[in-house]
This record gives C-alpha cells, structure tokens and sequence, in this order.
C-alpha cells in the first residue's frame, strides 16, 4: 500500500504518521506531502527516514491512498488531481464536508455507505466525531429530536500557533498572538470565525456535520464553541432530546456496548472523563451521564476525546482501514 500524508510536516500530520504506525497499517511506500518550504527536509518512519516531496511529485508517484491534512485550499485544488490519477483521498479539512457528492464518515456510523467510486471522502470536524460515536447508538435506538450543545476545545485544534501563544504566556514571553486575547487562565467563546448568523463556523459544523452523517436533517442542533487552555482534548456537554422514552441505566447500558466508547460515570468514586486522561487515546469517554428533569426524554452527557487522534488523524485512518478490509482499494 503506497501511502501519501499530505501535510505530514504539520501538527495533524505528525499524528497521523504516528497511529499509521502503531495501527501496523500496511504501508509500503510512505511519502510524506508538504508544502515548498519543507521540501527536502526529512521525517522518521517506523525507523526509517524519508525525504518531504512537493504535491506535484506526489501525484506522479500514484500512491494508493492520500491522507490530507493541509488545509481546505490545499484540499480544494490537490484532492481532485489526487484522485484523477487513481488515488483515493481522505481529507482531515472541512472543503468537502458538505458536497453532496462527497460521503462524510465516522467509521463506527456510517462507513458502509462507501464504495470503490469514492474518491475523495471527508472526515468530519473533530468536536463532531467525537460526539456522534457517543450519540449514534442512541439515534439508532431512540431517535433524536434535538440537542444543545457546549464544547469546551484544546488549543490543539487550532494548530502550533496557539500552542506557542499559551507556553508563552505560561512563561510571561510575548509572542506571536494565535487568538484576539490571551488562552492562559481564560475561555474564548469563539472558535473560527463569526458567521452572519452570529455562530462561528465550529459552532454551525456541529449543526450542518450531525445531520448529514445520521442522516436526518430533522434533528434540531443548537452549539457554543469555547476555546480553553488545554492540550490533552475536547470535551463536550450535550443535552440530548429523545424521540422516545430511556433511562440513565439504559442509556449507560447502551454505550458500554457501543464501539468507540469508554463510559466513566460513577459520582461516588468522582469517576468522569478529562481531557487531561483523554490525550493520547483514541476512545470517545462519556460520563456524567443524567435525567433532564426540565424535558421529557432528555438526558445530559459529558463527552471527551483527543482532537489529534480519534478528532483527525485516528478517524482518518480507520477510514483507509475499512476500504482496505472490504477490498475498496488496493485490490
């Protein structure tokens, strides 16, 4: 399997490399894809070093599969050149997320819908993954009307920029500033940019993402995205509207049994997830999980996961895995 990781010299990209390898993906051929300033330099793989190539270089080497990483510019122009010349792109970025033509997968939800014609695949917005690996089994059993959504997200969505802004400020330095005002000892309420609408981008992704990949666009999503100064991952509390009546017990039955998902809830022994224990794994956590005792069938969940690792690069590779196993590409 001749693998591309475009952007393999970037945050998301070094992750993804990294679960290539712990995953034994079957890579024969790695080329590691970035931009021109760092062609030349060199990575480590798996032991071995490999020398950085431009795009056009790596089109001509036809690699099997391409994981981006890059950007939705990058994605926008690269991916259809990628895929023209037989190669199959996974894109970490949001330009294709909402192509019709274009699936958008959570291997645990929906990857049965795809096919060798699949070219170019999305892999949905971090805050997005996570929290529908913990909602899915509870939209296939019940049904889901509405949910309200706060996330709580790692610096490490936003890049290396806004890691250096917080180890600055950590360390009273001035630096090159990633968000409008200091992370350390603060929570921004704003994550991307400002929509018309008065929501962020991150903010209508989990509105627009969760109704194309449960396939219903009847249920009602409403989110506040809040940036903190944390590395290890994102956590989320959702209230979650029901179609139809549960429990506490069934619920927490529910994704005990559901792939992907750690439930650590017990009040008595202060057992929740924490991105802190979170970082560098690549379950979704669930936790406090409780009644809404002001709705009928609603229920309040605490979701937690690493933004690097099932948020990008895990989900991404787990994606080539599925086409891989049922023979979609590389036959």
């Amino acid at each position: 399997m001749k693998v591309a990781v475009v952007g393999a010299t970037g945050m998301v990209g070094n992750v993804m490399l990294k679960v290539l390898a712990e995953r034994n993906f079957p890579v024969t051929e790695l080329i590691p894809v970035a931009s021109e300033r760092s062609v030349g330099k060199t990575i480590i793989f798996q032991n071995k070093e490999f020398s950085v190539v431009g795009l056009e270089t790596a089109v001509e080497m036809c690699p099997d599969v391409a994981l981006f990483s890059a950007g939705g510019a990058t994605s926008l122009e690269w991916a259809p050149k990628f895929a023209a010349a037989g190669t199959t792109v996974i894109d970490n970025s949001s330009a294709w997320r909402m192509d019709p033509d274009k699936k958008l997968v959570v291997p645990e939800i929906n990857a049965h819908l795809l096919t060798a014609e699949d070219k170019i695949i999305a892999n949905p917005n971090c805050s997005t993954i996570q929290m529908l690996v913990a909602l899915a089994p509870l939209q296939k059993e019940y049904g889901i009307d509405r949910l309200v959504i706060s996330t709580y997200q790692s610096i490490t969505g936003t890049g290396v920029a806004a890691v250096r802004q917080l180890e600055n400020e950590y360390e009273n330095k001035q630096g090159e500033m990633a968000y409008p005002y200091p992370i350390h000892r603060n929570a921004l309420p704003h994550c991307d940019v400002f929509q018309d609408n008065g929501y962020t981008k991150e903010e209508m992704k989990l509105v627009k993402e969760t109704q194309k990949i449960l396939g219903d666009d009847q249920i009602r999503v409403t989110a506040t995205a809040i940036r903190i100064p944390v590395v290890g991952g994102h956590s989320e509390s959702v209230n979650v509207e029901l179609r139809s009546a549960s429990t506490v017990e069934d619920i927490r039955h529910l994704l005990h049994n559901s792939p992907g998902v750690v439930v650590q809830d017990n009040p008595e022994t202060n057992t929740y997830p924490m991105p802190i224990y979170a970082e560098g794994k690549d379950d979704v956590f669930v936790g406090r999980i409780r009644k809404d005792f002001s709705q009928e069938n609603a229920f309040n969940l605490w979701i937690v996961s690493d933004n690097l690792r099932k948020g990008a690069a895990t989900n991404t590779v787990q994606i080539a895995e599925y086409l891989i196993e049922n023979n979609l590409i590389g036959a």
